[in-house]
């Protein structure tokens, strides 16, 4: 009964995600740049400098499920990687927590539908995916 669960809940979740997938290569692009130079200069202590998201890894994982439930900016089943990486920032050992989460599934942290477990990734593929959910 719980694998019937998790197969309605990643075929619900496809449904949903589909249109959004679509949206989210396109996050970068609809930014656009000022031409007026900046004249503020002023730095945050509490700035940490991130890296910016990696499209290898992003391809790594359009690849992969996580696109089925989730997203950059808005939640599907899961939450969006911009609210996944809003909690975490800062958080002594996010990465591994989250390495650690993704591999082993489960629920509770963000609602009630289960993420299924992700054995079959290595940890370098692991940690590449983290960082960039990180990143946003």
């Amino acid at each position: 009964m719980r694998t019937l669960k998790t197969v309605l809940a990643l075929a619900a979740g496809l449904a949903l995600a589909l249109p959004l997938i679509a949206d989210v290569s396109s996050d970068a692009t609809t930014k656009t740049a000022s031409t007026t130079p900046s004249t503020h200069h002023h730095h945050h202590k509490s700035a940490v400098k991130r890296e910016p998201p990696d499209p290898a890894t992003e391809t790594m994982m359009k690849q992969s499920d996580c696109f089925t439930c989730h997203s950059v900016n808005a939640k599907v089943i899961g939450p969006a990687y911009k609210d996944v990486a809003k909690k975490y920032r800062n958080v002594p050992g996010a990465e591994e927590t989250l390495v650690a989460k993704v591999r082993a599934g489960g629920s509770g942290n963000w609602g009630a539908v289960p993420m299924v477990a992700h054995p079959q990734l290595s940890d370098a593929q692991l940690h590449a995916m983290v960082k960039w959910v990180l990143a946003h």
